[in-house]
């Protein structure tokens, strides 16, 4: 049903036919009109836009020519002028310092004298006697000085025009700020006009003059393609995306809007000194996908030690000092608001740990696992005498600990809740590869016995040691040949990541490895249990023992406790291979690009860059904070992680050996890893090897399925041939940069997909979403839920496997327990560790779930608005699907005494840390 306000405009408009999210997209010209038909699909849904239409609507107003103006012959025809109107919704700030505040009240008296903010109106047509878009003469916004003290969290203010009655439609609005600060523009809406309401979708900062001189242009949430573009806004478009490309020169600013590459050469802070010093990750010797340019000045050390590989370094910005994204990539409030309760929370966290460490370096290790459960249950208590002593030399610590407990003490993760020893069971630990945080290295072993790709020369013979007469008692009396055919090994495979590295990592102090192979044996119930864990050393001589060890299940005591150790060690290089490649690399570094390049070459009138928009949010401000206190040298990674300052050389590592466009959407990635098997009678031609595989099977028969039939539907409303596609200047553009600069490292690789066809870009796309969507949430927020437990997995481990005949073999048989604990994190790698990963874990009030938009008129074409609707629809029964499936019984994975639901695929979430939610975008 049409709106008051709608059947008001066309009451005052008996001429008007078109209305708000209507297909006539040139501005009221036949010719036009005929263009942009050209490439659509005939099939067309009579839809509505949703889209919100301003407060009110205004009147044409027909204005007779003057009386001495007509003559005797055929009179002339009557000329006539629109009045319409800007309403412009402006979103404050929620908190202001007292700077800021009387900063808004000088602004709004400078308003008042003149100094205000000015509107135009551009068509979409060309005026033909002066070959330039018809333009609206400037109109100042009324209301900043009578609205100066409202509170609301968001304003509107209007302008009038007049313009004449051949303007045709309002296709772009510009804004002109002349007060001295800053100001979000929320959206623009345009009344009045025979075409009816004009929706501009802004969500963007306009600066001052005396920071941009030029005005911003704002362009109308109608989509079009290149060769459509109304003849009005093609220049503006140009001139748009030219000024989003910059020069690529200087330093860039706080202010600016500006989107270009970079190397990753702000890791290190080599002018500190060799230890801080980090390799450059971009390029020949370590490639890397490219990230946002700074343009911040380089490194002043020129010691020839350095030279090498630090010569390209760019000087550092701190934390919490800003580094550049552009202007509209920087968090909203609420986002900013999530991130500092987290840090105030990170500081109580992490104050206590660093200070009883520092007083009393006797007790910085786990005493017993109650001292673990006790970060849950009462925070970090501490010793009368210890309390005694702190007391005395600082006194502020007993009021801290009085007033403190509730953000001193850590929530009790997920993984415990149900069952507090669940983690200790081999079950569990193999329940974790299919349901856990890391889902997605668990692989079918396809060979047997398992081997290695690296040189042999180097690395010594690639087949691994494990035996048949290590597994043959585990395999419900089949023989291995037969286990292999019947599909019922797996392995997780973490030795070509580790060996390689082995040598630098073990010889940091407090930090031990082993590359790990691991094999499961799938059971009838649809389980999976270990049978053999493998710890490999790089060869120290020939024939060495120590170079390669096989654990299998205890049968006694002491062999409980070695493969409990070993298992610790398979998760602990898991943990790493999650975090620096499958998390950080694939859905963070290898997303940027993309990024960078849609909005260099897309404009926001691009269909394309419309549909990219909610999964491109707050990434690329992320992934700048990351750079800055996580993947840094000496940085939380490197900090938390085994590899130490060999981390982000490993992802390197696994960039060039490991990461290829072609594979990393989630059917490609199953066959690859030999989960799944071609068979045309399934959905996507797939069928899973393990039934009960939670991320698989919620992945792929329901997010999947539904991300792939949103896209293939919105790519349909545009695209209806391959020259369409083709021909798609800024399109092309768009995915030719990405691969070609923002994957330099890469841009010769034969794999890199075609964009030649609707089906080409539709798959292309599916990707994408699904990389910055399910992916993200499936691999990023169940870290703390089920990683902050740190005996479940550990992040780090301290010391090796003892073998019999070393005198730390007495001491694990001595005292087994503590010597566990000595092997895992530190009291203040734990608690550093785990305040981290809460934080990542936290989903922000302000989120964006899968298959929402919070902007509902992100665009006025009816088809594109009618198949997000399906795709929401679709994504809420992928919802009620998931409850179904976790409360099924014969769901073992998933279901069970103590076991944890699988929910990290459900797409909606409440605030704070839930173990749920698929936000559209990489947010955290």
């Amino acid at each position: 049903m049409a709106s008051s306000t709608q059947l008001l405009g066309r009451s005052f408009l008996p001429g008007a036919t078109a209305s708000a999210g209507g297909r006539d997209r040139g501005g009221g010209g036949a010719a036009l009109a005929g263009s942009l038909a050209v490439g659509r699909r005939s099939r067309r849904r009579s839809l509505r836009s949703t889209a919100p239409v301003a407060a009110l609507a205004e009147r044409v107003v027909v204005t007779p020519a003057p009386a001495e103006r007509l003559g005797a012959a055929a009179p002339e025809p009557h000329t006539q002028s629109v009045a319409a109107r800007a309403v412009v919704t402006v979103r404050r700030r929620r908190k202001e310092d007292a700077k800021q505040r009387v900063v808004e009240q000088l602004d709004a008296y400078a308003d008042r004298l003149g100094r205000s903010v000015l509107l135009e109106l551009v068509s979409t047509e060309t005026d033909p006697r002066k070959g330039a878009p018809k333009r609206s003469k400037p109109s100042a916004l009324v209301g900043w000085f009578d609205k100066k003290d409202v509170k609301a969290e968001k304003v509107v203010y209007t302008a009038e025009f007049t313009v004449d009655a051949s303007f045709g439609e309002p296709g772009a609005v510009t804004v002109l700020n002349r007060h001295t600060r800053e100001f979000f523009v929320e959206s623009i809406v345009v009344e009045g006009f025979p075409t009816g309401p004009a929706h501009f979708t802004c969500h963007s900062w306009v600066q001052p003059t005396h920071v941009a001189r030029n005005p911003r242009v704002f362009f109308t949430n109608k989509p079009f393609l290149p060769a459509e573009t109304p003849p009005g806004l093609r220049e503006l478009r140009r001139q748009e995306l030219g000024d989003l490309r910059g020069d690529g020169e200087g330093e860039r600013a706080s202010t600016d809007r500006v989107y270009d590459y970079d190397v990753y050469n702000d890791l290190g802070h080599p002018d500190k000194g060799a230890e801080f010093a980090r390799p450059v990750l971009g390029g020949e010797r370590m490639p890397y996908p490219r990230r946002m340019r700074t343009g911040r000045p380089k490194t002043v050390t020129g010691k020839p030690s350095l030279s090498l590989f630090y010569e390209r370094a760019e000087s550092r910005v701190e934390y919490p000092e800003p580094t550049y994204v552009s202007r509209d990539e920087e968090f909203e409030e609420g986002k900013n608001e999530m991130l500092s309760e987290g840090a105030i929370k990170a500081l109580l966290h992490n104050f206590m740990p660093l200070l009883v460490s520092s007083v009393s370096p006797d007790i910085s290790d786990f005493a017993g696992f109650h001292d673990v459960d006790n970060l849950f249950k009462e925070g970090l208590r501490l010793k009368q005498a210890l309390q005694d002593q702190l007391f005395q030399k600082i006194p502020f610590v007993r009021k801290i600990q009085e007033n403190s407990e509730g953000l001193l003490r850590y929530d009790t993760p997920d993984i415990i809740k149900k069952d507090k020893f669940a983690w200790l069971r081999d079950d569990e630990f193999a329940r974790q590869t299919l349901a856990g945080i890391n889902p997605v290295n668990i692989e079918r072993l396809q060979a047997f016995p398992p081997t290695s790709k690296l040189d042999p020369a180097v690395y010594g013979p690639p087949e691994s040691a494990i035996t048949e007469d290590h597994i043959i008692g585990q395999l419900d009396g089949m023989s291995v040949q037969d286990a292999l055919e019947h599909n019922r090994l797996y392995m997780l495979d973490f030795h070509d990541m580790f060996m390689p590295f082995l040598d630098r990592i073990n010889a940091q102090d407090g930090r031990k490895a082993y590359g790990t192979r691991t094999l499961f044996f799938l059971t009838t119930a649809g389980t999976l249990k270990p049978i053999a864990i493998e710890l490999c050393l790089p060869p120290m001589t020939e024939g060495c023992k120590r170079a390669k060890r096989v654990f299998t299940p205890p049968a006694d005591a002491t062999s409980n406790w070695l493969w409990q150790l070993a298992k610790a060690h398979v998760c602990s290089n898991d943990a790493g291979v999650h975090q620096l490649v499958n998390h950080w690399l694939r859905t963070h570094a290898c997303m940027e690009p993309f990024i960078i390049s849609a909005h260099r070459q897309m404009s926001a009138m691009h269909p394309i860059l419309k549909l990219l928009k909610p999964h491109m949010r707050y990434t690329l401000k992320i992934n700048a904070l990351a750079r800055q206190i996580l993947i840094n040298g000496d940085g939380v990674i490197e900090s938390g992680f085994t590899p130490g300052r060999y981390c982000m050389e490993m992802s390197s590592f696994a960039y060039r050996e490991l990461w290829r466009i072609d594979q990393e959407g989630l059917p490609a990635d199953l066959i690859r890893r030999g989960m799944a098997v071609e068979d045309p009678t399934q959905p996507h031609g797939l069928r899973l090897l393990i039934e009960d595989y939670p991320y698989a099977s919620d992945g792929l028969l329901l997010l999947w399925s539904a991300i792939s039939r949103w896209c293939e539907a919105y790519v349909s409303v545009y695209y209806a041939s391959d020259e369409s596609v083709r021909n798609d200047t800024e399109l092309q553009s768009w995915y030719a940069e990405a691969v070609q600069t923002g994957h330099a490292d890469k841009r010769d690789a034969p794999w890199w997909p075609r964009l030649s066809t609707p089906a080409d870009l539709a798959s292309l796309l599916t990707t994408l979403l699904w990389l910055t969507s399910a992916q993200h949430a499936a691999l990023n927020f169940g870290q703390y839920p089920l990683g902050g437990y740190i005996p479940n997995r550990p992040p780090l481990m301290r010391r090796l496997v003892p073998a019999e005949g070393d005198p730390e073999h007495a001491h694990l048989v001595a005292d087994p327990h503590r010597f566990f604990l000595s092997a895992l994190p530190s009291l203040t790698q734990t608690t550093t560790f785990m305040t981290v990963i809460d934080t990542l874990s936290t989903h922000s009030a302000d989120e964006e779930y899968l298959g929402e938009r919070a902007d509902e008129a992100w665009t006025a074409d009816p088809d594109a608005l009618a198949a997000a609707r399906e795709f929401a629809d679709e994504v809420r029964q992928a919802e009620e699907e998931i409850g179904r499936r976790n409360a099924d019984t014969a769901r073992r994975n998933r279901c069970g005494a103590g076991v944890l639901p699988y929910e990290l695929m459900a797409p909606s979430s409440g605030p704070g840390i839930t173990c749920r939610g698929v936000p559209n975008s990489v947010t955290i």
